[in-house]
């Protein structure tokens, strides 16, 4: 299964501010839990493709590489 990118311009800005900010968050108050769902969001921002989405059928790209 070939997996394409479905995650669009203004989604993967927003996951990786989210993703920074819940990293540094979880780091500082020691909530581990928290910064690996910051790594997660920061993940799929930077590679631009979400499992969750494959699983809906949601795709936020204009068009599709």
């Amino acid at each position: 299964m070939k997996l394409t990118e479905n995650v669009g311009r203004i989604d993967k800005v927003i996951r990786i501010l989210a993703g920074a900010a819940l990293v540094g968050a979880g780091i500082y108050t020691s909530m581990w839990w928290l910064a690996i769902i910051g790594g997660i969001l920061l993940l799929t921002g930077l590679v631009g493709r979400c499992g969750v989405y494959y699983l809906l059928g949601i795709n936020t790209c204009r068009t599709n590489r």
